[in-house]
């Protein structure tokens, strides 16, 4: 089967043999996957993810950067075939959805790049004929989101800013919204991104250059003391300091969403001095990837502005490039099995 693969730092299309599903596992076709911005900071700075992440005593994965990765963990897939002595939750033929527990950033297992994968049959949803398959592959950004909403605690209208409005700050946005967050500052650098953030459902959207985020809060009646939310989903080296900074006098507590793969620093006594609350997410759980495919479903959350174009696996590695650039595209979708380009 066809297939990108990353290797020593560059994309390559590559021909590798199809996976076969073992007992508990499913073979899925690929239908649509999308390019997350973990993959993007991957290939630039995975390496240095791996050295922090064995130093700190909690490397989970240590793939090798010398062989073939197959990444892609945002998709919708077709069941082809289940393993010896193994059902599912939908017959063959059927759309699904996971939680991505094979693949990803394996040399085992392919991800999502690829016309097939296999994926555990028990982790597998449903994916209701209403759903477009490319919504039901925005499930596992989107979930993201929801999870660093539910992680922050928010209370009944309490203000929040979120810093970056890539996807994953998109996803933030989606979710606070739809959690009943109150007023919601949106802060980026890209008059594009400023308009999703919008259409997100962001209240106030502000070029950081040109207004500060707190300000911005302060001019709808923000004291500092008051409870008050910031997301970081920029997820570069100097962010988590940034907001530090901007923090107001006690009462913030800043959720760290956005993925920086590299050795950061803090000045600890910009916390000490404003009570700052600091607390870093990842991911989410099984029960929130359900409920945010099910927030899909229902329409309380609309993620199809944030899917701004689809190539086929000839056009991933210009995908990759073109994303550097916020004015251009949010989320590209890659798909398999169709010839699609920018």
């Amino acid at each position: 089967m066809r297939a990108v693969a990353a290797r020593s730092g560059e994309l390559r299309l590559v021909d590798v043999d199809r996976p076969e599903p073992v007992e508990g596992e499913a073979l899925v076709r690929v239908l649509a996957c999308g390019i997350c911005g973990s993959d993007l900071h991957f290939m630039q700075f995975g390496e240095e993810m791996m050295r922090a992440s064995r130093e700190s005593g909690n490397a989970q994965f240590a793939p090798d950067f010398s062989s073939d990765i197959i990444m892609g963990h945002e998709f919708c897939c077709e069941v082809v075939a289940y393993g010896p002595n193994t059902t599912g939750p939908v017959g063959i033929g059927d759309r699904i959805t996971s939680v991505p527990s094979r693949g990803a950033y394996s040399n085992t297992y392919p991800g999502g790049y690829s016309e097939y994968m296999v994926l555990d049959a028990a982790m597998m949803l449903p994916v209701q004929d209403s759903v477009p398959t490319e919504h039901a592959a925005t499930t596992e950004p989107m979930a993201v989101g929801l999870h660093a909403v539910r992680a922050a605690k928010l209370t009944a209208g309490e203000p929040t800013v979120v810093y970056g409005c890539g996807p994953v700050g998109l996803a933030t946005i989606a979710s606070l919204r739809n959690e009943g967050a109150g007023t919601i500052i949106a802060s980026d650098f890209s008059p594009r991104r400023r308009e999703l953030a919008g259409i997100l459902g962001a209240d106030i959207v502000v070029d950081p250059r040109e207004t500060p985020p707190i300000a911005a809060l302060q001019e709808q009646g923000y004291q500092p003391g008051q409870d008050v939310v910031l997301f970081d989903a920029i997820g570069v080296r100097g962010t988590i300091a940034m907001l530090m900074r901007e923090a107001p006098q006690r009462g913030a507590r800043c959720v760290i969403v956005g993925v920086c793969m590299q050795e950061d620093t803090i000045v600890p006594m910009a916390g000490i001095e404003k009570e700052i609350q600091l607390k870093f997410v990842l991911g989410y759980t099984p029960d929130e990837f359900a409920e945010t495919l099910a927030n899909i479903t229902d329409g309380s959350i609309d993620s199809n502005p944030i899917i701004t174009g689809r190539v086929g696996l000839d056009g991933v590695a210009q995908a990759f490039q073109t994303l550097g650039d916020p004015e251009e595209h949010c989320k590209i979708m890659v798909t398999p099995h169709e010839p699609n380009s920018l």
